[in-house]
């Protein structure tokens, strides 16, 4: 069971934050490919820096805490969609806030 932990964070912060797009509206979903450019650079640039880091010996990752799944250069799957759900949830986060803000300046 161990082996589904990171996977269970990671949708533990996915559910976290989802609920913030049909109750507040925020409609960052509904701006998929606004989303979609955000993400690009995140996801190449540290999958980019973690496969150095797994090539280079400086970075690995316990196999008992990971499903065993993994992608070229030994990066697991949980790595790699960590930097999508990390960055998902920070602006679903973001917009929520600004959502709130400015619906209490509008009153």
């Amino acid at each position: 069971m161990r082996h589904l932990v990171y996977l269970g964070v990671l949708l533990g912060c996915l559910a976290g934050a989802l609920w913030l797009e049909p109750v507040l509206r925020v409609g960052v979903l509904r701006r998929w490919r606004r989303l979609l450019l955000t993400l690009l650079p995140v996801v190449v640039v540290f999958t980019a820096w973690d496969l150095a880091a797994i090539a280079a010996g400086h970075w690995s990752f316990d196999p008992g805490q990971t499903t065993g799944v993994r992608l070229p250069g030994r990066l697991p799957l949980e790595e790699l969609l960590f930097f999508v759900v990390v960055p998902v949830c920070a602006v679903l986060g973001f917009e929520a806030v600004r959502t709130v803000l400015a619906r209490r300046r509008s009153r």
